[in-house]
């Protein structure tokens, strides 16, 4: 297993496109820890400069604290000697803390931090929570800014000086005024992820903004796309981006937009119709219809 300082964790991660391996179930929604240990060597086996384990692709918020184990235990045994394993962490404050100790215990290079949920907070409130697991980890962390935690630039500022294990930031928010604002504070002290469902959507004008990398969900079954389109996003190859956009990534997104929470569904979709069975999603997400599905298998035929 391969160790990573906070830093080591950041240029790594910062070196290449990133993604969150699906968590496998079987028939009866429990975790189906074979599966899971083939598909995270399979997506290890490209290029891929980290891997986000049970993270929101990964259904992290239908996942025990005991099952967050076992899958972030299974993907370090699987990836970690090649690609470094970053595990989740979110919820109430004390949740996170013993989901951080989780990670370490399994040997996790770093920590996703998503968001305190179903509660607002101000941002010294946010600025808290952050410190808080920070605190309480030598690994490095990446904070996820989405929903109920949209961090400002100050805010993103303060903590990071404050915490030197803060070494990215991920945004699922969206707003080009507050990357510019964020970047131009920050610099080169933080890795900056886009987060984004289908984040190959925003990734060329995000590129502008300092968010060189990416967490990229159709890795999981057209891995081979997927590293074509960010390497043409690094090279500005806009005639490459745009043809991926309009020959797969667009018609994808008008699959995906269908049902809410179909952003997970149709990544596990894409496994199945492959033939890299992965299982159904766990409630309250729902499946993709068989319609959708031959869709998608059909789109799936145009970058294979």
């Amino acid at each position: 297993m391969t160790a990573y300082s906070p830093e080591d964790l950041a240029a790594k991660i910062g070196s290449g496109l990133l993604s969150f391996p699906v968590t496998a179930f079987a028939d009866d929604l429990s975790f189906d820890e074979k599966r899971y240990r083939e598909h995270v060597a399979w997506m290890s086996s490209h290029d891929v400069a980290g891997l986000f384990a049970a993270g929101g692709t990964g259904e992290f918020f239908s996942l025990t604290n005991d099952e967050i184990s076992r899958v972030v235990t299974a993907a370090v045994d699987e990836a970690s000697e090649r690609v470094p394993v970053l595990a989740p962490a979110g919820g109430s404050l004390p949740n996170a803390i013993e989901q951080a100790r989780i990670a370490e215990q399994a040997g996790a290079a770093g920590i996703l931090l998503f968001p305190p949920y179903l509660t607002e907070a101000s941002q010294d409130g946010l600025a808290a929570y952050i410190e808080g697991v920070c605190a309480s980890t030598s690994l490095g962390v990446v904070v996820y800014s989405r929903a109920n935690m949209s961090l400002q630039a100050d805010t993103v500022a303060r903590v990071a000086e404050r915490n030197r294990n803060l070494i990215g930031f991920k945004d699922g928010v969206g707003s080009i005024d507050q990357m510019t604002r964020i970047y131009s504070q920050l610099g080169d002290r933080l890795i900056y992820i886009g987060g984004l469902p289908t984040a190959e959507t925003f990734a060329l004008p995000y590129l502008e903004l300092g968010v060189t990398t990416y967490s990229s969900a159709m890795f999981n079954f057209v891995p081979e796309f997927a590293l074509s389109f960010y390497a043409a996003v690094r090279a500005r190859d806009h005639d490459f981006v745009f043809a991926g956009l309009r020959d797969f990534v667009l018609p994808f997104l008008e699959i995906r937009d269908r049902k809410q929470g179909y952003a997970v569904s149709i990544i596990k979709a894409g496994l199945n119709v492959t033939g890299r069975e992965i299982g159904r999603v766990r409630p309250p997400l729902t499946d993709l219809t068989e319609a959708e599905n031959e869709s998608l298998r059909a789109l799936i035929q145009r970058v294979q």
